[in-house]
Parts: C-alpha cells; structure tokens; sequence
C-alpha cells in the first residue's frame, strides 16, 4: 500500500506546513507599520481601512495553530481554539501562511482544498479546526520559490491587505524576521514566559493606529 502523503509530510517536522516566526517582543510588535502599496486598488481600500482601523493576523500552521503528535494525528496548540475564538469574536480576520507542496493545486483555493483534506483526514479531537475564519486568506507557494522563508507569500498577503495591519504570527524567529522586515507586526509564538499568542487586546490597539 502506498504511504499516504500527509504522513510524510508531517514527519519532516511540519516543515511543508509552515515553519517559522519572527523574534520581534511586544513593544516592536507595537512600534512595525505596514508600507503603504502604491496600486489604485490598495489606495482606495487604504483610505476605507483609515476610517474604520482594521488589522489581518496572518499565522503560520505546523507548530503555531496545530500540533502533530508521535502517531501523525494532529490538534489545536493549547490554546490555540479560545485564541482564533477571541479574534472571531472582536471580528479580527485571520489568514494561514503556510507551506504545502505546489504540486497540490494550480490555485490557492485548490492548494489550501487539499491542504484542509490532509488536516481534517489526521484529526483528534472533538472541535474539528476553524477553517470558516480564514476564508480565502490561505496563501501557499505556487512555485518551489515561494516557499517560506522566501518572502512571496508575506508580499502576496500585503496587496489583499487594502490598508489593514498586518500582523503574522509563527513559532520560529526566521520567518517572523522576514515578515517584521516587510512591515508585519511579528510576534513568535510558543516563547516562555510571555503570552502564546501576541493580545487580541494589542491587534485591536494596533488596528485603531490604522486610522
């Protein structure tokens, strides 16, 4: 019988789901501003995002919102449900940077299919995971290129960003210094003796600057 993909997948340490996070603390989380895109579109969704705030929290997946145990069944981080609950409830969008293989789909929407089939196929537990929060914001490399820590998929998220903060959140310095370099609020994740994840308190905090 063939070995199901996803099982090797997963034994490279969630390197395809998506490694890593930047090292930034909470007060340069607080102090990193988003560039401004200069095309038409974003400008005219930059002045709608001045008026009312906005903030798009980006995560990476393996490591930071779910955990594989040694059988290759994977669940939410702790904490990791009430979190993406919180921010649904303060109507904070959130989206997935993640690697998966290209050859998964032509699309981001294909990609991010295959993606959910793979993670709902290995699930534990009884709350299955939160994909309705993240809609089409899943972004994975079209080519071997774009693969974090490459910085294509941090410049893809920034043109659908319409003038919102970014803030991405992961569990490894490397790429959450990419992301901070490109603008993003970074926060690394899983750190002793600081929060799990960056407050929803602070995402607020840095969306209302947005204005």
């Amino acid at each position: 019988m063939n070995r199901p993909p996803f099982r090797g997948f997963r034994r490279t340490g969630l390197a395809i789901l998506g490694a890593a996070v930047a090292s930034a603390t909470l007060g340069t989380a607080a102090s990193a501003a988003v560039p401004p895109d200069t095309s038409r579109a974003a400008s005219a969704g930059a002045r709608t995002a001045a008026v009312r705030g906005c903030a798009v929290v980006y995560f990476d997946l393996g490591e930071t919102l779910v955990h594989t145990d040694e059988g290759s069944r994977i669940g939410y981080m702790p904490g990791a449900a009430a979190y993406l609950r919180t921010l649904r409830e303060r109507h904070i969008k959130v989206g997935l940077i993640t690697n998966v293989p290209p050859s998964w789909g032509e699309t981001d929407a294909e990609r991010a299919a295959t993606l959910k089939k793979e993670i709902d196929g290995a699930w534990k537990g009884s709350t299955p995971f939160a994909w309705e929060d993240f809609g089409d914001r899943i972004l994975t490399p079209r080519t071997e290129a774009e693969r974090k820590p490459a910085p294509a998929l941090w410049e893809r998220a920034k043109t659908q960003a319409h003038g919102c903060r970014l803030v991405y959140e992961g569990e490894t310095a490397e790429e959450t210094d990419v992301a901070a370099s490109l603008g993003y609020v970074a926060y690394q994740t899983g750190r002793p003796s600081r929060p799990a994840y960056l407050p929803a308190g602070m995402i607020e905090w840095l969306a209302h600057g947005s204005r």
